[in-house]
């Protein structure tokens, strides 16, 4: 018996040192792993971005475990938290590449010495990512090295994208991200993403999906990016002289910093501040936007005004030494409605006129610190056909005219005549003025130029009249046979009646007389 308790206290004896050995080593094994996850994680964040990463505080979140099961199984099937807070990548700047407030993941302690290094899920919080310019790499060149870690999923929220401009006066470019959800597909491929976002001007709700990466480390502004989107809820009274909301969807491919977009947009209640009426616009875009400075190319874009379809393509740039944007575009409007136009420009519910409107122009809006009604440049060509005039005081001294035009000045058959109107214009500092301007009526035509002020709606126009009237015929009574003898006197360069005329006055009330100055034929 003796024998036989001597040798169980052996075994005893042996399996507590065996045990003991088994838990210091587990202790031991357990104490390795914040630091090694530590390692790899400045090691990831350093050979992925090619940045100087600085790490503030780490905490590992060890399971309960038994430190026999530990050893045995080598950690694996233990899962650990990891929390890290203030994670800063610089490269060689003041400004970070990333700055980084919280992020958290688990990670498998058995697979944290395998060879490629799964992590299922990182959420992180209260990330900054900035894109320096295009063609800024860091001073020093960090070796890249292929990472072995795939992060199968990222959850984003409360970030902020910051695109720097090459002008270091410049406000950069900054999009609110609320939440993102990137997807691995494995290594070297992008990741699927779903992000919402906040777009800074116009503000609005983006909704987007897509692939992300992979990430260029040598010029973050190449990553590539893909998705389509959905933008709603988008407020254009930010921008000076437009009001209405907004609402898109398209899709868009390109670099963080160089983005090609095309999709449809609305906005029902389209208008501008100094008019104020509400005009409905669709538009079906593509664009070209340099993230960089936010420059953008137009391409040949399609409209829907009202009722009026025209053509658009042109650049918004920032040129040398300005401090805002230049908008320089040119629109062609084969056959609009130019009821559409006025509504839209004019202040009054009712356009004072209707009609078929050509229009071939170039719109330019040169940097604004001051109201957009001042700044506009208008120059082109327009034509207004079969014209009706819906204010009864200027329509009926259309048809008055006609009439005398005719050499029938009683007939009131002639009545609601239309107007066609051709011309070359020039708008600057809310003044229009008028070149080579036909104004076609039955029985008369008048070729004349002169200006509009938008501001006080003034008219001085100044020209020629052809009417197919002898002047005595535009005449009734006494004054019809008064005139014959002078009849001669006007009657040339091929017209009943060829005389100099005016129209001044304003847009509600127009005068129409002779023009008795000396101005030569």
């Amino acid at each position: 018996m003796r024998k036989w308790k001597l040798i169980v206290l052996i075994l005893l004896a042996v399996l507590a040192g065996v045990i003991g050995a088994l838990y210091y080593s587990a202790k031991q094994l357990a104490a390795k792993f914040e630091p090694y996850i530590r390692e790899q994680a400045v090691t990831y964040l350093r050979d992925h971005f090619q940045a100087e990463v600085e790490l503030g505080a780490l905490r590992v979140h060890l399971p309960k475990f038994s430190p026999v099961q530990l050893w045995i199984n080598k950690g694996r099937g233990s899962s650990a938290g990891v929390e890290v807070d203030n994670v800063i990548l610089r490269r060689g700047s003041p400004t970070p590449l990333f700055r980084m407030k919280h992020f958290s993941f688990t990670a498998d302690l058995g697979k944290l010495f395998d060879p490629v290094k799964y992590v299922p899920l990182v959420i992180l919080d209260g990330l900054e990512i900035y894109i320096p310019p295009k063609g800024e790499r860091p001073k020093t060149a960090l070796k890249p090295i292929s990472s072995n870690v795939i992060i199968e999923e990222l959850v984003i929220t409360n970030a902020k994208l910051v695109i720097l401009s090459k002008d270091p006066s410049k406000t950069p470019l900054e999009f609110e991200l609320q939440r993102i959800r990137l997807r691995s597909a494995g290594l070297g491929v992008p990741m699927k993403y779903e992000a919402s976002l906040r777009n800074p001007k116009p503000p609005g709700q983006i909704e987007a999906h897509g692939g992300f990466g992979p990430w260029n480390a040598p010029d973050p502004g190449d990553t590539p990016l893909d998705g389509d989107f959905t933008f709603q809820n988008a407020d254009l009274s930010v921008f000076p002289a437009i009001a209405g909301i907004l609402d898109s969807r398209g899709s868009f491919k390109g670099e963080l910093s160089h983005i090609f977009a095309q999709g449809d947009a609305t906005v029902p209640d389209f208008r501008l501040t100094m008019a104020g009426n509400p005009v409905p616009l669709q538009v079906h875009y593509d664009v070209e936007v340099d993230g960089t400075n936010g420059n953008t190319i137009l391409k040949p874009i399609q409209a829907t005004l009202g009722q009026t379809h025209f053509t658009t393509s042109g650049v918004v740039l920032k040129r040398h030494g300005d401090t805002r944007k230049t908008i320089d575009l040119d629109v062609l409007m084969p056959k609009g409605h130019l009821a559409d136009l006025l509504h839209l420009a004019m202040k009054g519910t009712t356009p004072f006129m209707t009609g078929d409107f050509y229009l071939k122009t170039n719109i330019r809006i040169p940097p604004l610190d001051g109201k957009v009604n001042e700044k506009l440049l208008l120059d082109g060509n327009f034509k207004v056909q079969n014209g009706h005039f819906l204010s009864s005081q200027i329509q009926d001294k259309i048809d008055g005219l006609s009439r005398q035009a005719q050499g029938q000045p009683k007939n009131d058959a002639i009545d609601e005549v239309f107007t066609d109107l051709t011309g070359h214009f020039h708008l600057e500092n809310k003044s229009i003025t008028f070149k080579d301007l036909t104004f076609a009526i039955p029985g008369a035509l008048m070729e004349i130029g002169g200006r509009y002020e938008m501001g006080s709606e003034d008219l001085d126009f100044r020209g020629t009249a052809r009417l197919r009237a002898k002047v005595s015929q535009t005449q009734t009574g006494w004054k019809r046979w008064a005139l014959k003898p002078v009849d001669p006197f006007f009657s040339k360069k091929g017209a009943g009646t060829f005389v100099k005329i005016k129209i001044d006055g304003n847009r509600k009330d127009p005068h129409f007389g002779l023009d008795r100055g000396k101005n030569k034929d």
